[in-house]
């Protein structure tokens, strides 16, 4: 959410599926969270030092436990309305410029545009010559070959590509975008690294506390150890 703040976008529709009562926890009680509090157990009060607080707009909706990605955009299609809208699962993090994806999206006047980035290898490598080991390579590179990094941007006709809560994003609607030659690609050479597995969790809580994080950099800084 910090990333596209950082650029002016401060208006989120959140599709809440499992665990729903803990995000809508979370928000709820965001402004003590994120600042520090006196609690008055004799008088039953509680005061709020401080107003750190990011100026968002948050709808969190109900989307049902088992609905599917595309699902859960279809059915946000009354909230949303006829308008572009930016997309992103939330579980990825990268040094995107979302105000320059959006000119890339409104430049080529399709209906969709995802972002392509390099997968990250979750395997160290090895250099060999013959049977010799030359270099034995710990950190992780980037591959040479492109996926869905999942920042999309949708106009609202894609509503019209998804028929319930069983569709898949990544699947019939993507396909039939290709189909018909509405969908783009942005590429992001730059670093993006999505958060699927415990490692790969290690790997970014130590790049937060190095102070080096990529995706620090182009965001609005203010909270974002808590909300990112």
């Amino acid at each position: 959410m910090n990333i596209y703040s950082a650029r002016g976008y401060d208006e989120f529709v959140i599709a809440l599926g499992y665990k729903s009562e803990i995000v809508k926890d979370y928000f709820l009680n965001f402004y003590e969270m994120n600042n520090d509090i006196t609690v008055d157990l004799k008088e039953g009060k509680t005061i709020v030092h401080g107003s750190q607080q990011p100026n968002w707009r948050v709808q969190l909706i109900d989307t049902g436990i088992n609905t599917q990605t595309g699902g859960r955009i279809k059915r946000l299609q009354n909230v949303l309305g006829n308008k572009t809208f930016f997309a992103t699962y939330g579980d990825g993090l990268a040094d995107i410029d979302v105000e320059r994806l959006l000119r890339f999206h409104r430049k080529h006047g399709k209906v969709a545009t995802l972002t392509a980035v390099h997968p990250p290898s979750r395997f160290g490598e090895l250099v060999l010559d013959g049977s010799d080991v030359k270099e034995f390579a710990e950190k992780p590179r980037a591959s040479e070959k492109w996926i869905n990094g999942g920042f999309y941007v949708f106009e609202p006709e894609i509503f019209d590509y998804i028929s319930g809560d069983d569709i898949p994003l990544e699947r019939g609607p993507m396909e039939a975008l290709v189909k018909n030659g509405e969908l783009a690609a942005y590429k992001l050479e730059g670093f993006w690294q999505p958060m699927d597995t415990l490692r790969e969790k290690h790997l970014l809580e130590e790049l937060w506390q190095s102070g080096k994080a990529p995706w620090q950099m182009k965001t609005a800084k203010h909270f974002m150890r808590r909300v990112a």
